[in-house]
C-alpha cells in the first residue's frame, strides 16, 4: 500500500517516480536532494500521495512549529544560530533537520532562507548581520542526532535543544506517516499534516 523511502538522493527521486506510476503512496525521509532530484520527487507527489520530512522525529516536527512562532514573535533583532550534531558517517551536512529549523524561523520573520542563511564562519568575517541566520553543522562519534536552536538578543537567550537518542523513533514517526497517506489525496505532505500541526 505504501513505499517507505530512507535511501539516497538518487535512489529516493527514481523511486519516487516508480511509486507514482505504481499508483503507490510513499513517505520519504531522505535528505540532501539535488533540485532537480526534489523536483522529480514533487512531479510524483501530482499523482500519488506523499509524505516527505527531513527528520520523522514527532518531537522535531512539534520543534518546527514552535521554533516558527518564536521567530515570528520575537523579530530580527534576534540573532538565531543552529547547531546541529551527527555520528561520523552523515553524509550530507548540515542536515536535513537544520535547513527544515532554518526554512521555519525564516518563514517566522517572513524572508527566505537562501537570502540569509550564514553556513559557516572562518576568519575576519565582519559583525553578524542583523536577520542572519547561522547554521553550523558537526560530526562525530555515534551521536544520533543532536539540534539546538539559539535565540540570542541583549541580556538574554532562548536555547531549545533537541536530542534524538535512538534511530527507533524515527521509524516509529514512518510507520505513522505511513498509516496516514494511504488513502489521501495526491499531494505533497510534511509529517506535520500527519500530525495536524
Amino acid at each position: 500500500d505504501v513505499v517507505i523511502e530512507f535511501t539516497s538522493p538518487a535512489a529516493t527521486a527514481a523511486h519516487a517516480g516508480l511509486a507514482a506510476d505504481l499508483g503507490k503512496a510513499m513517505v520519504i525521509g531522505t535528505t540532501g536532494l539535488s533540485a532537480l532530484e526534489g523536483e522529480a520527487v514533487r512531479d510524483a507527489a501530482r499523482r500519488v500521495p506523499i509524505v516527505w520530512a527531513p527528520n520523522m522525529s514527532l518531537g522535531i516536527n512539534v520543534l518546527l512549529g514552535v521554533v516558527k512562532e518564536i521567530a515570528q514573535r520575537l523579530g530580527p533583532e534576534w540573532d538565531v544560530e543552529i547547531v546541529e550534531m551527527h555520528h561520523r558517517g552523515k553524509v550530507d551536512a548540515p542536515s536535513g533537520t537544520a535547513l527544515a529549523l532554518g526554512e521555519a524561523v525564516a518563514e517566522g520573520r517572513g524572508v527566505k532562507l537562501d537570502e540569509v542563511a550564514q553556513r559557516a564562519r572562518d576568519g575576519i568575517t565582519g559583525p553578524r548581520k542583523m536577520g542572519d541566520i547561522g547554521i553550523a553543522a558537526l560530526r562525530g562519534g555515534d551521536a544520533t542526532g543532536d539540534h539546538h536552536v539559539i535565540f540570542a538578543g541583549i541580556g538574554e537567550r532562548l536555547e531549545i535543544v533537541h536530542r534524538a537518542t535512538t534511530r527507533a523513533i524515527y521509524a516509529k514517526g514512518a510507520v505513522r506517516a505511513a498509516r496516514w497517506v494511504v488513502g489521501q489525496p495526491a499531494g505533497l505532505y510534511s509529517l506535520r499534516d500527519v500530525l495536524g500541526l
